[in-house]
């Protein structure tokens, strides 16, 4: 056989076979993530049933016994934080080393505050993809491949959190989602040692899909914590217009002009865009209670990303290091001057943009 017969012969399978089967196969994704984003709602819907964790009789009980003394904590704590991670999260035992790193540098800065950072907002009961789950041998070895740093599969991961981001943004089951997310988040608190209606201000930090939980859990987590003032701080978040901007004090948007995912929500939700001033959205900014924070050239994940410790700025700061002095500038301006933050070198104070 000559050359160009057997390189003819190559193309017709190519053309015959493998396109075909590559098309097919698409398809076949395609339709599992059709279904994938059908059943979403039904996992809040399980867990309000009672199916999957804590039934809906007692969704009126408390999650921890307040009046006991917590076993560990600080209870002498002025402030309250809480990070939520991005929907590439496993479960909550189990975050990014430059999340980590994020968590570790605010606590040092802030030794009057207390850090929350064992939530996994995905899941109303807080239960991570890799514990009692129909699939959990698939998702632990997603999260052994996600160790590795071989990120194929890692992205069934971002897929079925995104699909939960979706329910919290949704009217219909939305409610009962947040309303499970913000149980998570109060018992992660009452861990810390929180005295409910103290009014000790809590803070949540929401990176990417998180931010849209944060908001999303406000209205029932304030009620929980008695009225607290809520803050929340997002990172290149991916967030609706979300009624729970009606039961928090602030929100702060970090963004990096190089990350075009955090404006996948101003895209994708009407209600935040300037023909609808009468949404969630649109009284927050009227009423001041929206600043927007461009952080410079940084992207939204990866080597690129807010928690990238290679990628360096101009200056020479890492973009990991500019995400920790934004999110440290940001907390100077309402916590308490008693918390007595560690003396850091931090950028000068960037202004507030007014969109994004």
């Amino acid at each position: 056989m000559t050359t160009l017969a057997f390189a003819f012969l190559i193309h017709v399978v190519f053309l015959l076979i493998l396109i075909p089967l590559a098309l097919k196969l698409l398809g076949i994704a395609f339709f599992l993530l059709l279904i994938a984003g059908a059943l979403a709602p039904f996992e809040s819907l399980g867990w309000w049933a009672g199916w999957f964790g804590r039934p809906a009789e007692k969704v009126s009980a408390p999650v921890a016994d307040q009046n006991k003394p917590a076993q560990q904590g600080n209870t002498e704590a002025k402030h309250y934080l809480v990070y939520l991670s991005g929907i590439g999260a496993i479960s909550g035992d189990y975050v990014d080393p430059t999340e980590i790193e994020l968590c570790d540098e605010l606590e040092a800065r802030f030794p009057g505050t207390a850090l929350v950072k064992d939530v996994f907002p995905y899941a109303m009961n807080n239960r991570g993809l890799t514990s009692q789950r129909l699939f959990t041998s698939m998702w632990k070895r997603i999260k052994q491949l996600k160790m590795e740093g071989k990120g194929l599969l890692v992205s069934l991961v971002n897929v079925r959190n995104m699909f939960q981001v979706a329910v919290s943004a949704d009217r219909r089951y939305g409610p009962i989602y947040n309303y499970g997310t913000a149980e998570v988040i109060y018992a992660g608190l009452l861990r810390q040692g929180y005295p409910v209606g103290s009014g000790k201000p809590v803070t949540i930090i929401g990176y990417s899909g998180g931010c849209q939980i944060a908001l999303g859990s406000a209205k029932y987590l304030q009620s929980m914590l008695e009225g607290t003032p809520l803050f929340i701080i997002s990172l290149g978040g991916v967030m609706a217009d979300d009624p729970g901007l009606d039961f928090i004090q602030h929100l702060y948007h970090l963004y990096g002009s190089k990350d075009p995912v955090h404006k996948i929500g101003q895209i994708a939700y009407a209600g935040r865009w300037p023909i609808l001033p009468y949404s969630p959205w649109n009284r927050a900014k009227t009423d001041g209670k929206i600043t927007l924070i461009a952080i410079g050239p940084i992207g939204h994940a990866g080597s690129k990303g807010y928690f990238s410790d290679r990628s360096q700025l101009e200056n020479g700061q890492r973009f990991l290091d500019r995400s920790v002095d934004a999110i440290t500038q940001v907390l100077h301006e309402y916590t308490d001057d008693t918390l007595s933050p560690v003396e850091r070198q931090t950028t000068p104070k960037t202004s507030a943009c007014q969109d994004a």
